[in-house]
Formats: C-alpha cells, sequence, structure tokens
C-alpha cells in the first residue's frame, strides 16, 4: 500500500498550526475540547502539549494511514498501557503494513504523532546498523515539534543502550553541529538515567564514557542544550557525585562562561555546592 497525504489536510494543518499559539492549552487529557480531538484523532492537527497527545486515540488515528486494519485496530491499543508501548506497536504496524519505503511521507506526515510513529518504525526495521538507524531518525531528531524530538530519541534508546561505546562515537560530530536539537538529541539519548526509559547501567557505573560527546557542549548557547547537559550529569551523580563534582571544577576552570555556569548550577542541584 502507498501513502499519500491528503492535500485537505495539509491545508487544515496549516490553518492549526496559527491556532497552537493562541487559547488555553489544556491541563489533562480530558480537558481537551472535542473539536480539537476530532483533528488530532483526523492527524490533521498537532498537539499543542502533552494533554493533546495523551488525549489522541491511536486506534482513529492510525486507521487514517491504515485504513486496512480498521475492523482490528482497537485490538492493537489497550488502554492500560503507556503511551511509550503503544507508540513501538504503532511504528511496528506501519512498518509491517507499509514498509521501510513510506518512511519519508511518514517523517513529514502532519501529525505530529505520526511523526513520532515513524521513529518508533525506524526501531523496529530488522538488520540495520545503529549508524543506520540514526541517519534514518535524523530529521526526526531536529522536528520542530518538541514531542517529535522526544520520540526520535525514546524510540532509538535501547539501540543505544545496548552499545553505548558505539553510540557516543557515532555522535562526537552530532554536538559539532549548528542545529541545537541535534545537538541535544546527542546528550539525551545517552543519558545514564533519562525520563520514561530504562537506565544505561555501563553509564551509571563509569559516566566517563560519555565525555565525547559531553565536553563539546560545556558553554553551548543552547538553553535547551543545557538543560540537557545539566540533566545528564546530574543523573550520573546519583551514583557517581565525585565524578560529577571534579568534572563541574574542571569546566568551571576552563570556562568562565556564564553558560557552563549554568550547566554547572543544573548538574550539581541536588548534591554539596563546589
Amino acid at each position: 500500500m502507498e501513502l499519500k497525504i491528503n492535500k485537505k489536510y495539509l491545508i487544515l494543518m496549516n490553518k492549526n498550526k496559527q491556532k497552537l499559539t493562541t487559547g488555553k492549552k489544556p491541563n489533562r487529557p480530558d480537558e481537551v475540547p472535542a473539536e480539537i480531538l476530532e483533528q488530532l484523532n483526523s492527524g490533521i492537527r498537532e498537539s499543542a502539549n502533552l494533554a493533546e497527545t495523551l488525549a489522541i486515540d491511536f486506534a482513529t488515528l492510525i486507521i487514517h494511514i491504515l485504513p486496512e486494519i480498521s475492523n482490528d485496530a482497537d485490538r492493537y491499543f489497550k488502554p492500560s498501557e503507556g503511551i511509550t508501548k503503544r507508540m513501538a506497536v504503532a511504528g511496528e504496524l506501519l512498518l509491517k503494513h507499509l514498509g521501510e519505503k513510506e518512511l519519508p511521507n511518514l517523517v513529514s506526515h502532519p501529525a505530529d504523532t505520526v511523526r513520532g510513529w515513524s521513529a518508533y518504525m525506524v526501531a523496529k526495521i530488522p538488520d540495520i546498523s545503529l549508524s543506520e538507524r540514526l541517519s534514518l531518525v535524523r530529521p526526526l531528531a531536529d522536528d520542530n515539534h518538541f514531542g517529535v524530538r522526544e520520540w526520535a530519541w525514546l524510540a532509538l534508546r535501547p539501540h543505544i543502550s545496548v552499545n553505548i561505546h558505539n553510540a557516543v562515537g557515532l555522535m562526537t560530530g552530532w554536538v559539532a553541529e549548528s542545529s541545537a536539537n541535534i545537538r541535544r538529541f546527542a546528550i539525551e539519548s545517552t543519558r545514564p538515567r533519562g525520563v520514561w526509559c530504562t537506565h544505561i547501567q555501563e553509564l551509571k557505573k563509569n559516566p566517563e564514557i560519555g565525555l565525547p560527546i559531553l565536553e563539546p557542549v560545556k558553554a553551548d548557547t543552547s538553553r535547551y542544550v543545557q538543560d540537557s547537559v545539566g540533566n545528564w550529569l546530574n543523573d550520573a551523580g546519583k551514583q557517581q557525585p565525585d565524578w560529577v563534582h571534579s568534572v563541574c571544577k574542571r569546566w568551571q576552570q576552563e570556562s568562565n562562561a556564564k553558560e557552563t555556569a549554568r550547566i554547572c548550577s543544573r548538574a550539581l542541584r541536588n548534591f554539596k555546592v563546589l
């Protein structure tokens, strides 16, 4: 089956993008207005925040992409399962029914959730290297939507975790990129603990493995990247506080930039001051 994005969807998507910056955003999924929820479930509107993302009915949305599973869609997505599990299921369904050839269309789909599914589709492709997966997920790591960027690293996290040395080596070039989103992906995807994901035990024991991607961004001008670097070190400090203290002390000796000071402050927020 060939995926075709309806032009009507694109027109509505452009109109809806203008509306995302206005009006009160819902704090909970049950606060999402019916009209907005219908647009989210139809794939013609991007979610404005996490509450809207969590409100989406995956079974309804995926039928717009895979109408051939309309009779069985509900059985794939159980409300009792967490959203990351359902994202992975969606990615697997897309790979099975559309194949890797449709990935470019999914990566550029109007709906941020569908683009997130495509990240999990990349994670499910069999018999490709981590380098190839990173290349495929790169547009999603640099997506304009905050949610897609999160799904990009979460989807690849298991592949990154199993060979962290290789992953760090592959992403040393990413932290030199002009895009803050790309630099942030390299840091966030390798956090020793992270959020909504399993821990990387090797990094918890030996956080120095991550220095090749941390050192180049110790004075990064982007607060988005700074927060990620600070959180990375804070993660490491839960088990290796002396190491984190020594890194921050050295960085502040090597750099008097306010960005470095901010990163170290965030890194040490749960520990004694230097």
